[in-house]
């Protein structure tokens, strides 16, 4: 009892009064996420830029290391539970990593805390991505419906659907660092369509285990840039940890079709919000 008084102690002699409010921030992003399994990206890289005030390049790059490290567990567990394939990953992979660098690499060369300018463009791109993914999450049955040919298609071109694999990848990539925001609902989404035989949790262990080394990469990169801030990740993983884990317990307990439609609606709004700031 004395040592936990002792931990918590420490806890809050790190994190202050506003580290508790991340902290908090944190708990209520993950706890969603465990109960709908939406991308934390959806909604704690908004949350850090309209309700804390942060520059979205230093919002996207804090995200980015925080999804790194929390999808890491997650990815233990699919693969512990044998519900991650690895080639499909290894193929993702294989674009979102070389797109992911070279992204970078074109954000390097300008100042990203600059007023305007890129700071803008990733608002922007962070509002046009929020929007696709609560589309995606309205719309998945009625997309799926209508791409049914195009399933059965690449089920029977095995090559073309490797291929296709690896230029999701890129794309993700690309979206993905500019916004931290895609990995999740858009990839999930596509992926049904690639590989319509795959048990749906495999789709979902698959578009985890792969967010890792994207979000890392991707990560490190504006860490690099400057664009880290090391307290904010540190607080927000002492309340979205827990509150993942919560979430996933409550989870069996909520209509999901419910709770995915508000979770849409809200990214919309969002999105929005930012796209026409």
């Amino acid at each position: 009892m004395l040592a936990a008084g002792k931990a918590l102690q420490f806890i809050d002699q790190i994190l202050g009064q506003l580290g508790w409010l991340y902290a908090a921030s944190g708990f209520a992003v993950g706890f969603i996420v465990g109960m709908t399994g939406v991308g934390g990206g959806s909604l704690m890289t908004p949350v850090l830029v309209l309700l804390f005030g942060f520059h979205p390049a230093s919002a996207v790059g804090t995200d980015l290391l925080y999804a790194s490290l929390t999808k890491s567990g997650g990815t233990l567990v699919h693969h512990i539970g044998g519900t991650v394939e690895w080639r499909v990953m290894r193929l993702l992979a294989m674009g979102s990593v070389p797109a992911t660098i070279a992204t970078l690499l074109v954000l390097g060369q300008h100042d990203l805390h600059a007023g305007g300018g890129m700071g803008k463009t990733i608002s922007h791109v962070l509002g046009a991505a929020l929007i696709l993914t609560a589309l995606s999450l309205l719309l998945r049955r009625t997309i799926l419906r209508i791409g049914e040919s195009v399933s059965a298609y690449f089920d029977h071109h095995r090559r073309r659907q490797a291929g296709a694999t690896v230029v999701l990848g890129a794309t993700l990539g690309v979206l993905v660092s500019i916004s931290s925001v895609g990995a999740g609902a858009l990839g999930v989404t596509v992926l049904l369509l690639l590989y319509p035989k795959l048990p749906t949790v495999r789709i979902v262990g698959t578009d985890i285990a792969h967010a890792v080394p994207l979000t890392l990469v991707a990560g490190v990169g504006y860490s690099m840039l400057g664009s880290v801030n090391w307290p904010v990740l540190f607080s927000l993983l002492i309340g979205s940890l827990p509150g993942i884990a919560l979430g996933s317990v409550v989870a069996p307990r909520v209509p999901e079709v419910a709770l995915r439609s508000i979770l849409a609606t809200l990214l919309a709004i969002v999105g929005l919000r930012l796209v026409l700031a």
